[in-house]
């Protein structure tokens, strides 16, 4: 008599519901609730991430009137020299408001951040 070959899948299953056992049934509907409601952070704590030096920022919220020059300018004179700025736009040519700005000096990108940043720059 013959055996006929095993479902490859089928042991799968078999084998992870021995060593995980059945989570599905344990799971109630408010520790399911909690678990939509828990944020997830990132690898590294926030702490460590803002004691690294930054070269690079990302400032976003800026009129549409606002150009490179004017944001090079901002930059170059109140933290340090630049290496670039390169200010977003949309398929229309308008600006979409962001700007990425590359600074010469390692930690000067941190210390635009500390200085800028959820500040209004220019008062209006």
């Amino acid at each position: 008599m013959k055996s006929r070959p095993r479902n490859r899948h089928s042991s799968g299953r078999n084998a992870r519901a021995k060593v995980l056992g059945n989570t599905t049934a344990t799971v109630t509907p408010a520790a399911r609730q909690r678990i939509k409601a828990t944020k997830v952070s990132p690898a590294q704590p926030a702490a460590a991430t803002a004691q690294q030096p930054a070269d690079k920022i990302i400032v976003s919220n800026l009129p549409q009137d606002v150009n490179e020059q004017q944001v090079k300018e901002l930059f170059h004179t109140t933290v340090g020299p630049l290496r670039d700025v390169t200010l977003h736009y949309d398929s229309a040519g308008r600006s979409k408001g962001v700007a990425a700005v590359q600074f010469q000096r390692k930690g000067d990108g941190t210390k635009a951040f500390q200085q800028y940043n959820n500040r209004l720059i220019d008062g209006s």
